[in-house]
């Protein structure tokens, strides 16, 4: 029995030295795997933040390109201010920023300057109008304010076609428009078989008699504007012919006669442009007119206001167009 003793004892503190070796093992194993996780926290952890940090940057920059947009809207008001107060003292500042006219004897500045008036004219009428329509006034006060309308748009075919006689390029290639407004010219004005278009949903519910009589005047008046297209492509080519014939490169007294006459008879087709102005205005003007007589005067009201919010849409979209940030 005393010499079993210490066999029992060297076995015990075998066992021990064993034991703590495996509690090591596990401890170390549980570091390995604590600071694993701890770095797979740590990448998710850096990850949101930077996920925050670009959506942070993100809406800066959106916030920054809003204020631009807003200052660029702003600066392009006070240049469009500043240029009416220009016209209003007899001073005109050309696209290119090279010349200066005085009003007197320039017809297109002269146009320029009623336009001006007549639009913002027109701008009180249809706020009147949008008014009584949203106030839900009766067709007597509202028969009234769409006639004030119909007068108005009469006074600027008048001013139109005594602008004409002085400058028909300008009326007819839309200088005094805005530059979305001169992507739908024609022949100076819009098309009226489009605006038809562009009021087919705005006047529903109508009956099939006012369905058939819109119809009708688009289809009338997209024939006029056709007629009108082709007699504007055939002076045109006429203009183009008489312009070529003859004998270029010669000084001799018979070739400076028949030059001359060349100029003379192109001035005469130039002429002609002034009667395309003229009829293709009064088109727009019957086409306005009959329409009142299809429609109600309730919706004869919508139908002046949705003209009018388009035309409106197509000028803010030339201002922002024109505020655009240019990188």
């Amino acid at each position: 029995m005393a010499d079993m003793s210490p066999i029992t004892d060297v076995s015990t503190d075998g066992d021990r030295d064993l034991g703590s070796e495996g509690a090591l093992v596990n401890t170390a194993a549980s570091d390995s795997s604590e600071r694993s996780k701890n770095k797979l926290d740590q990448k998710t952890v850096r990850r949101l933040a930077q996920n925050r940090e670009a959506a942070r940057k993100s809406r800066l920059r959106k916030k920054a390109y809003v204020q631009q947009l807003e200052n660029s809207r702003l600066k392009l008001t006070q240049l469009e201010q500043e240029l009416q107060r220009a016209r209003q003292q007899g001073v005109f500042i050309s696209s290119t920023g090279d010349q200066a006219h005085s009003t007197s004897g320039n017809g297109a500045l002269a146009f320029d300057a009623e336009y001006s008036r007549w639009l913002e004219e027109k701008n009180k009428r249809m706020n009147e109008l949008r008014s009584a329509l949203n106030a839900h006034a009766g067709d007597t006060e509202l028969r009234i304010i769409v006639e004030g309308v119909m007068a108005h748009y009469e006074e600027l075919f008048r001013i139109k076609s005594n602008a004409a006689k002085n400058d028909v390029f300008h009326l007819l290639y839309g200088m005094w428009k805005t530059p979305a407004e001169r992507c739908f010219l024609w022949l100076g004005g819009f098309r009226s078989s489009e605006i038809l278009k562009l009021l087919a949903n705005q006047l529903e519910p109508m009956t099939e008699r006012q369905v058939m009589g819109i119809n009708s005047l688009q289809e009338t008046s997209q024939q006029a504007e056709d007629a009108l297209s082709q007699g504007m492509e055939s002076l045109q080519q006429s203009l183009a012919d008489t312009l070529s014939s003859g004998t270029l490169g010669s000084s001799s007294s018979g070739n400076v006669a028949s030059y001359m006459g060349q100029m003379a008879m192109a001035m005469g087709k130039l002429g002609t442009l002034e009667g395309f102005i003229r009829q293709a205005d009064n088109l727009r003007l019957q086409t306005l007119q009959q329409m009142i007589r299809v429609l109600t005067t309730r919706q004869s009201a919508r139908a002046l206001l949705a003209i009018h919010d388009y035309s409106s849409r197509l000028r803010a979209l030339s201002s922002l167009w024109l505020a655009r940030p240019r990188e």
